[in-house]
């Protein structure tokens, strides 16, 4: 009876550690995705104010406002 309980004991921490594991790997891919989201955004950013604007975006922005 002992052993039987010491395999059960085994085989929870085991899929504890696995799934925690697992929590691990997706949160790092998801925020490594992330991450990668923001600096691409911020390339764009930064590639879109380095071209000037033709005059009729000029004068959209300035429209609105």
């Amino acid at each position: 009876a002992a052993d039987e309980r010491s395999l059960y004991i085994m085989r929870v921490v085991q899929i504890a550690v696995m799934c925690v594991l697992a929590l691990t790997v997706v949160f790092g891919i998801f925020f490594l995705g992330c991450n990668l989201l923001i600096k691409s955004e911020g390339m764009i950013n930064f590639l879109v104010k380095e071209r000037r604007p033709s005059k009729e975006v000029e004068a959209v922005v300035v429209g609105p406002y």
